[in-house]
């Protein structure tokens, strides 16, 4: 018993670090695209950024011999899922360009509270009132980090907040997707939304024509995809090496690295408002991740 102890708390401790990995992957990914966008039009960053990952995963796939457009990428789900996938990247790479890094990431961690109560209200998920309280004060601090009606506000501000609604549609709708589809499968599909997305962008917006990269942005770029793909398999290798609920909360260290690199690369300051908003949001995310812990416990007893 002691041995199987043991094991799995290695296992938890090595998914933990793969997960503080690839968080620090994203991290450094959202970084390069907003120092991207300083020298090309936000719509190619886009589409340079998802067709570089597209490219890697279907590499992946293909190593694999694993097939690109296995026939349940067409269900409805997944149809919801590159709906959401793309109107969340498209709010997120915007708030990334044309906002702080540091309230990009703060806000963008709210996104597992409105899982919790999209899944309620959608998939008929019980959430007692406790949960449901956690969620109203991690929506209370996105509202103090958005600060509406303060001198600071900002309608970029809800860039953000876009970005984040689309990422939990986007979680949300992956769970109802068929189980076959594979995270390499999902990947593939999510980065060729990037695309669509920023060509939609430029097209019906930006209007800017694409031209020649110069080299630091192209190599931005070619960083933004080398960090996603790798921290992409990092995720993947922590949630199938740990207990879930052992490496999940360490999702959260995406906040530390994005707000270094906020303030250390860009220059960004945070205030006790910002802080107060972050602190908020991250203890109702681990609030929530507890409890759903001991009612599965006390649903199992």
């Amino acid at each position: 018993m002691s041995n199987a102890i043991a094991t799995d708390r290695a296992a938890n401790r090595l998914g933990s670090l793969f997960m503080i990995a690839a968080m620090a992957g994203f991290a450094v990914e959202d970084a390069f695209l907003k120092a991207a966008a300083r020298d090309l039009p936000i719509s190619q960053v886009m589409v340079l950024f998802g067709a570089g990952g597209a490219m890697a995963f279907a590499l992946w796939l293909r190593s694999q011999s694993l097939p690109l457009a296995p026939r349940e990428v067409l269900s409805r789900p997944m149809q919801v899922r590159v709906f959401f996938e793309i109107f969340g990247r498209l709010f997120f790479t915007l708030s990334l360009a044309l906002t702080p890094l540091s309230s990009t990431t703060v806000i963008l961690q709210a996104t597992p509270l409105v899982v919790v109560g999209f899944a309620a209200l959608v998939l008929g998920e019980r959430v007692g009132w406790r949960r449901w309280l956690a969620i109203a004060i991690g929506l209370a601090g996105v509202v103090i980090v958005v600060r509406p009606g303060g001198d600071s506000f900002s309608l970029l501000s809800l860039l953000a907040v876009g970005g984040m609604l689309g990422f939990a549609g986007r979680d949300l709708a992956s769970r109802a997707a068929p189980a076959s589809l594979s995270t390499a499968v999902l990947g593939l599909y999510g980065f060729l939304a990037i695309v669509v997305a920023g060509a939609l962008y430029g097209v019906l917006w930006e209007q800017v024509p694409f031209h020649t990269p110069p080299p630091e942005a192209l190599l931005m770029v070619v960083g933004a995809v080398v960090c996603g793909v790798g921290a992409y398999s990092a995720l993947m290798r922590a949630m199938r090496t740990g207990e879930v609920s052992a490496v999940t909360p360490f999702r959260y260290s995406r906040l530390l690295f994005g707000v270094a690199l906020g303030v250390l690369v860009f220059g960004e300051q945070m205030d006790a408002m910002m802080l107060l908003g972050c602190g908020l949001i991250v203890l109702s995310g681990l609030f929530i991740m507890v409890r759903k812990r001991r009612v599965s416990a006390q649903a199992n007893d």
